[in-house]
């Protein structure tokens, strides 16, 4: 296969995503502009950029490669996600843009926890910004594993040296263009991504012979393929599928909640969210099933993939599609890749830059200042993320279920509670914010059980909640009248 064509594609792709970062460097103005885009997103771009920031390049390397080896008892993860999904849309989009609108107009999750629990200590803002900086250090980390293999596997480029190529572009275009960059270029990428992973399947199938000649494939090649129970137990999985639990403290995915034009066009963003998730996750796992069927039928190309199974989708492109039509769908790993990473880039920044930079070294900073402090901070982190992806031996999944795990855990009670109960107070945020950083890095090292973390995590970190609220002193009464004014405003929008 000639390479010329792919060359010319990724070119291509990779300079529009600039040229989108470049546009909107002219729509930054000031710090809410750089890191929400100044809260004017519609349904489309909300939902679309939600889903592509959610979906990193393990949608198109991870898990087909699960299903690839493991068959459909790798599907449980999928249905998690699913059900976390679209509770996460229902339960928490619309009160949390209400809600972080009304807490002083809270640009990050620390600056939102901080208002929302009148804390005046700054306890609050410190831990939840650490938290992010070090789960996102590992979870940007998993973003640049998955674009150099993607150029390790496509150009042949060393490992290292893939490293600082795959991560160049969403760096500058994220530095550059901030937010609205970012969404506008979430939004591009998700329409590729979904169209690579219709097309793909349906042409996998189609070059095994049809449904049936498939489905007699992977079952001659082992039935427990098909069992939906193959080698599983109970505790695995439910430890999948908790990965649902995690949507609901993921910073990246909640601020283009904050970052919706209004609570009521939440429905309608859930709705064009939904339906593009469904069909990206059943098209990745149709890669990696009947990726099975068609190495069983031409073994002699399956080498790639049984060294590293997570690049079925890379050789499956390229040995079914001409140069032009593959380069095209090897860019939807790069749009994965480059929409998760560039989301978790500028939550880290928003992170030093408001809670820390302007929170406790330059409260009267300018707008402009802080807004190159921002694209600094991008530029710091990107640096540290890819010293952690070094090892050429990382999982692009195992990384991203250690991330999403410490965000699901330390995160995601403290979110839910805060929008749902009024008597939670802040040293209950600051405990169950502890309690489920803790228990995750805790557990990761035991895997007591073979249970994922998230699940003790989340439990523990709830009860944590509970009990110190419990214990203490109630909220003020003016955190009272707010939490109620929020639950009417929110009701309204319904």
């Amino acid at each position: 296969m000639s390479w010329s064509p792919l060359y010319v594609t990724f070119a291509v792709y990779i300079l529009l995503m600039v040229g989108i970062g470049f546009v909107a460097w002219r729509s930054i103005n000031s710090l809410d502009d750089y890191i929400l885009g100044g809260r004017n997103l519609g349904s489309v771009v909300t939902a679309l950029s939600a889903g592509a920031s959610d979906m990193s390049g393990w949608l198109l390397l991870g898990l087909p490669g699960a299903l690839y080896l493991g068959g459909v008892s790798e599907s449980w993860i999928a249905i998690g996600l699913i059900v976390g999904a679209w509770c996460n849309w229902k339960y928490v989009a619309a009160p949390l843009r209400v809600y972080t609108e009304r807490s002083n107009n809270a640009l990050t999750l620390p600056d939102y926890f901080s208002h929302r629990f009148e804390d005046r200590s700054r306890l609050l803002r410190i831990l939840s910004a650490v938290i992010i900086l070090v789960f996102f250090a590992i979870y940007s980390a998993s973003g640049i594993v998955a674009g150099a293999r993607l150029f390790e596997s496509v150009f042949h480029v060393p490992y290292a040296q893939a490293l600082w190529i795959g991560a160049g572009a969403t760096i500058l275009y994220t530095l550059v263009g901030g937010f609205l960059a970012v969404s506008w270029t979430d939004t591009v990428q998700a329409t590729l991504m979904i169209f690579a992973l219709i097309l793909t399947p349906v042409m996998v199938i189609l070059a095994v012979g049809g449904v049936e000649p498939s489905m007699a494939l992977i079952a001659q090649t082992d039935p427990a393929h098909l069992d939906f129970f193959k080698g599983t137990t109970l505790v695995g999985i439910v430890s999948l599928l908790a990965w649902g639990l995690g949507y609901f403290g993921q910073p990246h995915i909640l601020a283009r909640f904050m970052a919706a034009e209004s609570a009521k066009s939440i429905r309608n963003a859930r709705r064009i969210g939904m339906t593009w998730m469904v069909l990206c996750l059943l098209g990745a796992m149709a890669v990696g099933f009947f990726g099975i069927a068609y190495f069983a039928q031409h073994p002699e190309q399956a080498a790639p993939v049984s060294a590293n199974n997570e690049r079925v989708f890379i050789e499956l492109s390229g040995l079914l599609f001409n140069p032009w039509i593959a380069g095209i769908l090897l860019s939807a790993i790069l749009a994965a890749i480059m929409s998760t990473l560039s989301c978790q880039l500028l939550v880290c920044s928003s992170a030093l830059t408001e809670d820390f930079y302007k929170g406790f070294f330059r409260k009267n900073a300018s707008q402009r200042e802080l807004v190159w402090v921002g694209r600094a901070a991008v530029l710091a982190v990107s640096v540290l993320a890819i010293v952690l992806a070094a090892n050429p031996d990382s999982k692009v999944l195992g990384l991203v279920s250690y991330a999403w795990a410490g965000f699901g855990a330390a995160f995601g009670p403290v979110v839910l509670f805060s929008l749902g109960w009024k008597r939670m107070t802040r040293d209950g945020a600051l405990a169950g914010m502890l309690t489920g950083a803790v228990t995750v890095l805790v557990w990761k090292q035991f895997a007591w059980f073979g249970l994922y973390e998230m699940v003790p995590g989340f439990l523990l970190a709830s009860v944590a909640i509970v009990l110190v609220s419990r214990l203490g002193a109630p909220p003020s009464a003016a955190m009272q009248a707010g939490f109620d004014a929020a639950r009417a405003e929110i009701a309204q929008s319904r």
